[in-house]
């Protein structure tokens, strides 16, 4: 969606205890006092009101109805006492009007795996949105985690499209009881960031319909969305706000979707062709489908006044049916700041954090044996609770790492805090140019002609910046330096600038680092081996986006860039936990992340368990990272994703045993970035790079540069790739380590069906452990007697369970058509071939320990 400045994050600590607690569980299971607005179905009374008010409006009206206003908000028409309706980002708080609960969701809900929870926060944030008075709250996120790099994979949910389904359905149910629409996004094939304006998809139909559009069908024809968004891109030649296949053919035709269709924020393109091709509604505003553009195109017959009219009707519809005219959005028994959606935020932290790694069973730690306990790195202070973009959440309070540990431990045990990294700023500052930065600045895009010369001793301009003015005339910059290195060793290049600044930096003519000119960025650095007394140049070409200076460079040895007293703190503590990852300036809306920790963090990683052997290391992010350079050094490994504004308080009780850990990776955690089955076929193809003539009303033509990405790995995303070559991924899809252990028995399945029909499957799962526990019972279907290429094995049921030690629970699964289906791509339809199916249960897409043969006839 739109891009929108930083919010200021809440430092303040929160501790759950006594009185607090006790006043959380009340909210919990006390009846809620807001009044539940659910949507009425459809009925021929709605259909007659709302082609009433059709008729009362002129053309010139009906076309004010399909463009939005003042950014956040549909118009109101006066003259039929219309009001116009409100809205708000979301995925992981009602966040556009103020502070706000900022809960663990998108990735992080999906790691939960569990549809009950689901169904409470869609709930959670309908009330959060209704006491702001919002109508639409646009989410949830339900695109493919094709790539670990995508910027936005933290707001999405999974890798899966089934197990995206299950999560999203019960999430807008959720919602919209509360009577406010959901808006299911990024409709479709957004799967990255770079570039995500221009880039075009190029992918088959089987594999859009089998990896990239269920989840979205899940949530028109089982969870009943009202409002879906447009992504984008483009798709196959056409940007989604004017894709025929996708928006006619598919969402409002075989789906039949009766809600709203949305642009995301100016993506639209082209009035005409966005309104004949199936958008409804065009937001901010109305730049494109305006009355200037409509008006012409209807009297010439461009564009029919029924196409129009649908639109408007398709408003109306859910407004009667939500009750808009009917009742206040805010009602009297609303409540801003909600401590019963506090307790919901702390739930899903809990069941989300993923323990990856528990040698030699270092957690959880004994609170009675730990005296003192470390905590370094620069995601243990401020709390980070989500990524940037749209979907940052400004909470009221937040927990960070070092509250949360330090209010569960209590003051008889010493808390040690260290961020562990110099802030970048500083590290620009400290570094030392040999006769200072000579600055040339050019009044030219090319570093030609006469420059104005300037020198200073630091270069540190940047500041993020996610919109700018536009300069009024043409500049390049160009920075040269000297540096000299102190001592030898390996140093570190760091360079950061802005929004869609591009730049590149060389050492002694080679050049290290390069950021082109996309929409969003993050800090970009190198590493290079240095001799004590060595010299060398540096020059910086830098091609500002906005009016002014973003740009900022420096120079550090690596083994001075660790703090004295990160070494003094780990070795003096019982235990570490170093919280390392990303945060909303390095992982976000409008840019991708880096597969490899930012900047410095391995080497902090190293450096804290070189001096204490008991390092735990979590991670905050929405995806898999590099750890090869510190796994094996350290015994302990937990996922956090995003955990919200409760973070701290549920990574202190999984760290001190309070809580079993239970997520399980919604997400294959590769080894490397070349290892991803999409890395080859991520970044558009070279040379294949087309052009796109947009005209908007008066303005000036413009002509975009239209990249092309090939999905050539088809079906291959994630764990399906895994399990059909017989490679594996540091951590497969599903895993995920708990206190207990637990194991799988007495596979009861069918030993023939009829194909097409419906059946069931069903076995036990143990508690053989000492602590109470959940599993999460994963089904896979795999069909070796296909006629058609097909993944080894797919998801297609799930169930969490929770267990008391030595308890077992009778689990039954049901599985019907479509979980043996495949898109046949001749016949334009699901198809089942008729055959041996073999059945396979177990708690990750690789350990299925129960397996059982099936025959459809």
């Amino acid at each position: 969606m739109k891009k929108l400045p930083s919010v200021f994050r809440s430092s303040a600590s929160v501790r759950l205890a006594g009185p607090l607690l006790v006043l959380l569980v009340c909210c919990i299971f006390a009846p809620s006092r807001l009044t539940a607005q659910a949507p009425a179905p459809d009925s021929p009374a709605i259909e007659t009101k709302a082609k009433a008010l059709l008729a009362k409006l002129s053309l010139e009206q009906k076309i004010q109805l399909i463009g939005g206003v003042d950014g956040m908000f549909t118009n109101a028409i006066p003259s039929i006492d219309l009001p116009r309706f409100k809205m708000s980002d979301a995925s992981v708080g009602a966040r556009t009007w103020g502070p706000t609960t900022a809960y663990a969701g998108g990735v992080a809900l999906a790691a939960t795996w569990d549809r009950d929870f689901a169904r409470e926060l869609g709930e959670s944030l309908g009330k959060d949105a209704r006491a702001r008075s919002v109508h639409f709250l646009l989410g949830p996120g339900v695109n493919i985690a094709r790539s670990p790099v995508n910027g936005r994979n933290f707001e999405y949910l999974s890798e899966d499209p089934f197990l995206n389904g299950a999560i999203v359905v019960p999430y807008i149910q959720g919602v919209q009881s509360q009577g406010v629409i959901a808006t299911v996004k990024h409709y479709a094939l957004n799967n990255e960031e770079y570039n995500r304006h221009n880039v075009d998809v190029e992918v088959d139909e089987r594999t859009m319909r089998e990896i990239y559009l269920p989840s979205f069908e899940a949530a028109v024809t089982r969870g009943h969305v009202d409002a879906v968004m447009d992504s984008y891109n483009l798709i196959n030649g056409s940007h989604a706000t004017q894709n025929e296949f996708l928006n006619l053919k598919v969402l409002k035709g075989e789906w039949g979707f009766k809600g709203v269709l949305m642009s995301d924020w100016d993506a639209t393109y082209d009035g005409v062709a966005a309104a004949n091709n199936g958008l409804d509604l065009e937001m901010p505003s109305p730049r494109f489908m305006n009355a200037k553009t409509l008006l012409a195109a209807v009297k010439s017959g461009a564009v029919k006044e029924s196409t129009i009219d649908d639109k408007v009707l398709r408003l109306f519809r859910v407004m009667y049916r939500y009750g808009f005219l009917d009742r206040p959005q805010f009602e009297s028994t609303s409540t801003t700041y909600s401590v019963a959606g506090r307790a919901v935020a702390l739930k899903g932290a809990l069941e989300s954090i993923t323990l990856l790694k528990n040698e030699n069973q270092t957690l959880p730690l004994d609170a009675a044996k730990v005296k003192t306990i470390a905590v370094i790195g620069p995601d243990a202070w401020p709390a980070v609770t989500g990524g940037g973009g749209s979907s940052e959440a400004q909470a009221f309070d937040s927990v960070s790492i070092v509250s949360g540990i330090a209010n569960l431990v209590g003051p008889g045990v010493r808390v040690l805090y260290a961020r562990g990294l110099p802030e970048m700023g500083d590290l620009f500052h400290r570094t030392r140019w040999e006769g200072g930065v000579r600055q040339a600045t050019y009044s030219s895009k090319d570093f030609s002609g006469t420059p104005e010369t300037t020198t200073s001793g630091v270069l540190n301009n940047y500041k993020q910046e996610w919109w700018g003015l536009r300069d009024a005339t043409p500049r390049s910059i160009r920075y040269t330096a000297s540096y000299k290195a102190a001592t030898a060793g390996k140093y570190l290049v760091l360079a950061a600038a802005s929004g869609s600044d591009k730049y590149k930096v060389s050492v002694d003519g080679k050049q290290i680092i390069e950021q082109a000119q996309v929409e969003g960025q993050h800090p970009e650095f190198a590493t290079i081996d240095l001799n004590a007394g060595q010299t060398i140049s540096v020059v910086a070409d830098y091609l500002p986006g906005f009016a002014g200076n973003r740009f900022g460079l420096g120079i550090a040895n690596e083994d001075t860039l660790i703090p004295e007293d990160v070494r003094k703190f780990a070795s003096a503590a019982d235990a570490v936990v170093v919280a390392v990852g990303f945060n909303p300036s390095t992982e976000s809306e409008g840019f991708d992340r880096t597969f490899g920790l930012l900047w410095g963090q391995d080497s902090l990683v190293e450096a804290v368990a070189s001096s204490n052997p008991r390092t735990i290391v979590t991670l905050i992010g929405g995806g898999a990272i590099d750890t090869r350079r510190w796994l094996d050094k350290v015994p302990a490994f937990l996922h956090a994703w995003y955990p919200g504004q409760e973070g701290g308080t549920a990574i202190a009780q999984i760290i001190f045993g309070k809580h079993d850990p239970e997520g399980k990776l919604p997400v294959s955690f590769d080894r490397t970035w070349e290892e991803n089955p999409s890395a080859q076929y991520y970044y558009p193809v070279k040379g294949a790079d087309t052009s796109l003539h947009v005209v908007e009303n008066d303005r000036p033509a413009i002509d975009y540069v239209i990249p092309h990405v090939k999905y050539d790995d088809k079906l291959m995303v994630g764990y399906r790739y895994w399990t059909t070559t017989g490679k594996h991924p540091l951590f497969p899809f599903g895993f995920g380590l708990s206190y207990t252990t637990f194991s799988f028995s007495k596979l009861s399945v069918p030993a023939t069906a009829t194909s097409g029909s419906a059946f069931a499957v069903s076995f036990d799962v143990t508690n053989t452990g000492k602590v109470e526990g959940a599993e999460v019972a994963q089904l896979y279907v795999s069909d070796p007697s296909a006629k058609v290429s097909r993944p080894e094995r797919e998801l297609k049921a799930f169930e969490k369970v929770r267990l008391a030690p030595g308890e077992t629970k009778y689990v039954t699964l049901n599985l019907d058509a479509r979980a043996f289906s495949y898109w046949d791509e001749g016949a334009h339809k699901w198809t089942i071939d008729p055959g041996r199916f073999v059945i396979l249960v177990g708690d990750s897409s690789e350990n299925t320990p129960l397996r059982a043969d099936i025959t459809l006839n």
